[in-house]
C-alpha cells in the first residue's frame, strides 16, 4: 500500500500542457524521455496510457520527445483532441499510469484468423472502441479483418446492434420518421440535399445526420458545410427539426452511434469499406436518429462501389435482413451508377450544383433533378396518405414551386449559414479529348481520385467541374473536364493522375454500357 502510495505522488508531478495538435479523433499524450514517469514506469512509444485527474480520465496512445521546448520532462502534454477531452485548464497536475489492455482484443484475433463471432464478443470490442482502448492500428486490425473474412449475416446484426448501444439514441415520439441514404461511391451524388428540403416541405420528419467523406471527395456533411453549420449538439439538432422537420447535419458532434465516427477515422486513410461494416454503420447511425422509414439507394456500374447486380441483389437482402431484425421499415433501390451525377465533383462544386437544382436554374444537372424527385417520390410514399406512384408527382410539384428551395433557406438559417466564403481553386487545368467521338464511359474512382488529389474534402473549392456526360458527342481537343486545386502541390498531383489516366472513354455510341435500374 505505501509502495502505491509513493508512486502516486510522483505521477502527480506532472503538469498538464495543451499542445494544439490535431491527431484527427485520436487521444495522443506526450512525455519527455528525461520525464522522471516515464523513465520509472517503464512507458513505451504508442503505448496505450490512462490519465486522470479530479475525477476524469482519459486513455491516450503516448508520443516520447526529446525536444523540451515541446514538452518538459515535468509536462504532460495532450492533443487537441485529448485536451478537450480531458476538460481541465493547462497547468493542472495529473496523474499517468499505464491502461489495461482491452480483453476484447482476444476476439480480434480470432476473427483475424477466420473465426465467426457472437454478440457479446462484438459488444466487448465495439465498447472498447468507443472507451478509446483501442489504439489506431487495433482498430484497423479489427476492421481487415472483419472485411477480409466476410461477416455473416447474423454477425452483421450483432455489430450493428453493438454500435447502436453504446450512443445515444434519439426519439421524436412520431410514428414515421423518414431517411435516404446512399451507398456511395458515385461522385457528384448529392440527392439527400434535395430529397430532404421536398419531403420536409410536404411536412414528414426527416432529420439527416451524414457522415463527412470517407473514401470520396466528399460526403453530405461536408457539401452542406458550403452553406450552414454541420456540426450540431443534441439539443440544437432537436430544436431544428421540431421546427423545421428537417436537419442536414454532421452525426459526430451529437454522439450518435460514436464508435462509427472513430472507425470512419481508420477507414478514411486506409481505404476501407467492406459491405458488412458499411451496413453496420448506416444502419446503427440511422437507427441512432430515431428513423422508423428508410430508402437506401444501391448505384449499379462497372465503376460503382457496387459492379453487378448480383452483388446489388446481395447486399439488398443484407440491408433488409438486418433492417428487419431491428424494427426497421427499410426499401432498397438499385439506380444507374455508371458516371457521376451532376456536373461538379467536390464540395463546393457539389453545392453548386444543389443549389441551381433548388432554383430551378437553366444551368442545373438535369440528372441529379431527375434522380432526387425519383428518390423523394419514394420516401413521400411511405406517407400512408400518398398513393403508391404518385410520389414524384408530388416531389416534382414541392420543387417547382420553390417550396423546397424555401425549406432548405429555412433549415440553413436555423442551423447557421456559414460565415466562411469559400472559392473555387484558382488553380486549373482542362483536360482536353484525346479524339472524336461519343462519351462511352467515365470511370467514377478514378474521377474521385483525381479530385482528392486536387485536395477535396478539406478544401472546400478543389475538385472536378464536369463538362461532359455519357452519351455527349466531343471533338478532339474540347474540354472535358476542369481540375479546381488551392494549393500547388495538389495542383501538380492531380494534373499528373490525369494525364495518366483521365477517366474518360471516347468512342461510338454503341459502346455506352447498359444502366441498371429499379426506377
Amino acid at each position: 500500500m505505501a509502495k502505491a502510495i509513493k508512486s502516486k505522488v510522483v505521477k502527480e508531478t506532472l503538469k498538464l500542457r495543451r499542445l494544439g495538435i490535431d491527431t484527427y479523433r485520436e487521444n495522443v499524450a506526450y512525455l519527455h524521455r528525461e520525464c522522471e514517469v516515464y523513465r520509472a514506469e517503464g512507458f513505451q512509444a504508442l503505448s496505450k496510457v490512462e490519465i486522470c485527474a479530479d475525477g476524469r480520465r482519459i486513455l491516450a496512445v503516448l508520443n516520447v520527445v526529446d525536444d523540451a521546448d515541446i514538452v518538459t520532462p515535468t509536462d504532460l502534454g495532450l492533443s487537441e483532441e485529448a485536451f478537450v477531452k480531458l476538460g481541465l485548464e493547462e497547468g493542472h497536475m495529473l496523474n499517468i499510469e499505464h491502461a489495461e489492455p482491452p480483453v476484447s482484443m482476444d476476439a480480434v484475433r480470432l476473427k483475424i484468423a477466420g473465426a465467426r463471432l457472437d454478440q457479446q464478443d462484438y459488444r466487448d470490442i465495439i465498447g472498447d472502441i468507443t472507451d478509446r482502448r483501442y489504439s489506431k492500428t487495433e482498430i484497423a486490425a479489427f476492421l481487415v479483418a472483419s472485411g477480409q473474412t466476410d461477416m455473416d449475416r447474423d454477425e452483421v446484426f450483432y455489430l450493428t446492434r453493438a454500435m447502436l448501444e453504446v450512443g445515444e439514441r434519439l426519439d421524436w415520439n412520431e410514428s414515421l420518421v423518414a431517411d435516404k441514404h446512399c451507398i456511395g461511391g458515385i461522385p457528384g451524388n448529392r440527392t439527400s440535399m434535395l430529397v430532404v428540403p421536398i419531403v420536409a416541405a410536404h411536412g414528414m420528419l426527416i432529420p439527416k445526420t451524414s457522415s463527412r467523406a470517407i473514401t470520396s471527395p466528399a460526403g453530405t456533411a461536408d457539401t452542406m458545410e458550403v452553406l450552414a453549420t454541420v456540426e450540431l449538439d443534441i439539443k440544437k439538432l432537436h430544436d431544428i427539426v421540431r421546427k423545421h422537420r428537417a436537419c442536414l447535419a454532421w452525426g459526430g458532434t451529437a454522439r450518435l452511434s460514436p464508435a462509427d465516427d472513430i472507425m470512419i477515422a481508420v477507414e478514411r486513410p486506409l481505404g476501407i469499406d467492406s459491405l458488412g461494416q458499411m451496413v453496420a454503420s448506416i444502419l446503427s447511425k440511422k437507427l441512432s436518429a430515431g428513423s422508423t422509414h428508410l430508402l437506401i439507394d444501391i448505384p449499379v456500374g462497372p465503376t460503382a462501389k457496387v459492379r453487378h447486380m448480383r452483388q446489388a441483389q446481395r447486399l439488398r437482402k443484407l440491408f433488409e435482413y438486418v433492417g428487419d431484425q431491428l424494427g426497421l421499415h427499410l426499401e432498397v433501390v438499385i439506380t444507374d451508377g455508371r458516371q457521376p451525377v451532376g456536373f461538379g465533383i467536390g464540395p463546393l462544386l457539389e453545392a453548386r450544383d444543389v443549389m441551381r437544382v433548388l432554383q430551378n436554374s437553366p444551368d442545373m444537372p438535369n440528372d441529379l433533378r431527375q434522380k432526387a424527385l425519383r428518390l423523394a417520390g419514394r420516401v413521400l410514399e411511405f406517407d400512408p396518405d400518398v398513393r403508391g406512384g404518385n410520389g414524384y408527382a408530388i416531389a416534382r410539384d414541392i420543387l417547382d414551386s420553390g417550396r423546397a428551395l424555401e425549406m432548405m433557406n429555412n433549415i440553413i438559417s436555423a442551423q447557421g449559414v456559414q460565415s466562411e466564403e469559400f472559392e473555387l481553386g484558382q488553380l486549373t487545368y482542362d483536360l482536353l479529348s484525346p479524339s472524336d467521338g461519343v462519351v462511352v464511359d467515365i470511370d467514377n474512382l478514378q474521377l474521385a481520385r483525381i479530385a482528392r488529389f486536387a485536395g477535396a474534402p478539406m478544401d472546400k473549392g478543389a475538385g472536378v467541374d464536369l463538362f461532359k456526360k455519357l452519351g455527349d458527342k466531343v471533338e478532339k481537343g474540347e474540354p472535358l473536364y476542369r481540375i479546381h486545386a488551392v494549393y500547388p502541390a495538389d495542383f501538380k498531383f492531380a494534373r499528373v493522375l490525369s494525364e495518366r489516366d483521365h477517366g474518360y472513354l471516347v468512342g461510338e455510341e454503341g459502346q455506352i454500357p447498359k444502366a441498371f435500374v429499379e426506377f
